[in-house]
């Protein structure tokens, strides 16, 4: 069982964020309670990528073409949503 914890940030986040992206967002929660991170990790359509810099340790989903979930999973069984953003080109 994965347990997830919201931040500060992400509940914030949330409130500004179309109401279509947090719907993603909560689609790849259940997503991640069905399946596991690590399968869902395999799926190439999610991005799910390790982020650099600053942000080492950190990863990202790509919601769609412009907005990212930020998130660290702190163990096998935590995760902790940090933020969603829309990702600068």
């Amino acid at each position: 069982m994965v347990v997830i914890k919201f931040t500060k940030q992400f509940e914030k986040d949330a409130q500004k964020t179309p109401l279509v992206i947090v719907e993603k967002v909560y689609k790849w929660i259940r997503q991640v309670e069905t399946f596991g991170l690590f399968r869902l990790r395999l799926s190439k359509g999610l991005h799910d990528e390790p982020l650099k810099g600053k942000r080492k340790g950190q990863r990202s989903v790509r919601l769609n073409q412009q907005w990212r979930l930020i998130y660290d999973q702190k163990t096998s069984e935590l995760l902790e949503l940090l933020e969603i953003t829309p990702h600068d080109y």
